[in-house]
């Protein structure tokens, strides 16, 4: 089968699946519609706001369904319109099985880990929270079970320890996107050899998932390289925070963005703040200090370091919470 008789529909909703639709798109794969999040208000003004997915579907005039529930049968019917022989999942929502066993040759997915590990919604954060030096993407087909189907391709990608979440997220779009269209020229040349996890779930599996609100607060008794990697693995969105307390005023939640490590014995407690008011701003933590390079206030701008400084002075005896 050539690619141009390939009827592909394309399911994804955040800019992580731009990428892998614009390359079938450009490379001129046959792709009859496209399936995303309902529109939803955002920001102070509460203005509707399409999806990353959706503003792309409309600039190409790509065919488009928002279903609200996917077993909604207006919503199947027009799925089962365009009569696609595959289906492609990238970054979007569980699928109930009377969706992803429609089309012939099924549907895949593209996820964001070396599977079977950071099963979930959220691998890329955890990853990095976890101080992994390497992760991946992965192709397999969608069955009952959340991320669990036969594995079509994996590539490794390696995680520097200066990487936040957002920087492995940009290596794995553009990788998936490679990924995906090797996985469609696959399935054309009926050249796929699907493998099971089965074989592949021995030892410790971490598990991927979604991040609140809550789970994003430091935890300053930690090591200095976990915390380290806990920022970074949250930086940018949805960002680490913590409480900063300062005598005579209100705690205030500051949001971390970028750190780093330094190793020092002291006799502080953990969450104290030392500042030359000027340059610098570290924390003590268990074995040394986190020196804090970027950071936003409520209301305020992400900042520098000495940009805060410049404007904002740090009480004495002030800590991290």
């Amino acid at each position: 089968m050539k690619k141009e008789d390939l009827r592909i529909v394309y399911m994804g909703t955040p800019d992580f699946a731009v990428e892998s639709l614009k390359r079938l798109v450009d490379g001129g794969y046959n792709v009859v519609g496209v399936v995303t999040m309902p529109d939803k208000p955002a920001g102070r003004g509460h203005k509707i706001q399409y999806s990353p997915i959706k503003q792309y579907a409309l600039e190409q005039d790509l065919p488009l369904l928002q279903p609200e529930k996917l077993k909604n049968e207006e919503f199947l019917q027009a799925l089962s319109d365009w009569k696609a022989d595959l289906q492609i999942v990238v970054a979007f929502r569980m699928l109930p099985e009377a969706v992803w066993n429609m089309p012939r040759f099924g549907t895949f997915n593209l996820h964001a880990s070396l599977l079977p590990q950071y099963r979930g919604a959220a691998p890329i954060n955890w990853a990095v929270i976890n101080g992994d030096i390497e992760t991946g993407v992965t192709t397999f087909f969608l069955n009952h079970d959340i991320d669990t189907g036969e594995i079509i391709k994996q590539e490794h990608v390696p995680i520097a320890d200066t990487d936040n979440a957002g920087d492995v997220h940009d290596k794995l779009m553009t990788i998936g996107a490679r990924l995906v269209v090797e996985t469609v020229d696959d399935i054309l040349d009926d050249s796929i050899k699907p493998m099971s996890q089965d074989h592949l779930t021995e030892g410790e599996l971490r598990p991927a998932p979604k991040i609140f609100k809550e789970s994003c607060r430091v935890d300053w008794t930690l090591t200095a390289k976990r915390i380290y990697d806990f920022v970074r693995g949250l930086s940018p969105y949805p960002a680490a925070w913590t409480e900063l307390h300062q005598l005579d005023k209100e705690p205030v939640v500051v949001k971390l963005f970028e750190t780093e490590k330094i190793e020092d014995s002291h006799k502080y407690k953990c969450g104290t703040l030392l500042t030359d008011g000027k340059t610098y701003i570290r924390v003590a933590v268990q074995d040394g200090f986190i020196g804090i390079r970027s950071l936003q206030l409520p209301g305020k701008k992400r900042l520098t370091v000495d940009e805060l400084l410049r404007g904002y002075h740090l009480a004495d005896k002030s800590y991290m919470k």
